[in-house]
Parts: structure tokens; sequence; C-alpha cells
């Protein structure tokens, strides 16, 4: 079992998964020699810390104030962390809506917390497009195994 197949059936809740588009990535950055190279661009999954620290090496960005300020539009990310769908094309159709980065991790399941915690292990995943704006996407792990 690859190490996203472990992350995706919640094996690996301490770890992070950290995507970067070609169109994003530098053809000779050093991500390419330590991620999984994809056919849009290369996937790294990473212990917290260290993925958190990439996350803000890559983009500039702390990860967790990445994540809240994604949080505020629901967008559709694929279940492989790869690539996903903007909730604004409808509203910008004439901007470019690619996957610049994605950012993922994976909470227990926790019943006292109710809703989706409640049915099991969560992933998180946040999306940063080329029109500019961010999106989040949450499951619960085996909800989408079928993709």
């Amino acid at each position: 079992m690859s190490n996203l197949d472990e992350f995706l059936a919640g094996e690996r809740l301490d770890d992070v998964v950290f995507y970067l588009s070609d169109a994003y990535l530098d053809d000779d950055s050093r991500l390419r020699n330590v991620g999984t190279e994809t056919d849009g661009g290369v996937r790294l999954i990473l212990d917290g810390e260290t993925g958190r620290s990439a996350f803000q090496a890559g983009t500039g960005m702390g990860a967790m104030e990445f994540a809240k300020t994604a949080m505020g539009a629901e967008g559709e990310i694929a279940r492989l962390l790869d690539d996903g769908a903007c909730p604004f094309t409808e509203e910008n159709p004439d901007d470019d809506h690619e996957i610049r980065f994605i950012f993922a991790f994976a909470e227990a399941q926790n019943e006292e917390v109710g809703g989706l915690y409640a049915e099991g292990d969560v992933i998180h995943a946040y999306a940063h497009c080329t029109c500019g704006e961010s999106y989040s996407h949450k499951w619960v792990i085996g909800d989408r195994d079928g993709e």
C-alpha cells in the first residue's frame, strides 16, 4: 500500500499531503526530488510539522492560516488530492481555474464533536486556484473510495 493509500485510509493521521501543480512549481525545484510526480504536478506526504514547514517554504503562507482562508468557500477537491473544481468558475468564467496547490490533513473520528466527525476520520483538503481564490472540501474517510 502506498503512502497516499495509507493516508486516504486514515492510517497516517499525523501526516499531511502537499500538492503543487506543474504550473506553480519550477522545473528544477528540489521538491520534485522528494515528492511523487503526478500527471499535473508533485505530491508530498510528510509528517505534520515537516509538511507545514514545506508548505510555508513552497507558498510563502502558513498552512493553518491558508486553511482558515480557504474554509470560506466550499469546492470539490479530487480524492487523490491533485485536482479540483473551483467554486468561483461561474462567478469568474473568464479566469483560468486550475489548481495551484493543495494542502490536506486527516482528523481522527470524534463523536463528541458530532456531525461528520462522529461518522469517522475526516480528510480536510484546501486548494488554491489560478484565479486567486481558495476553497475547501472535507469528507469522511471511506465515503469517496469509489472515485
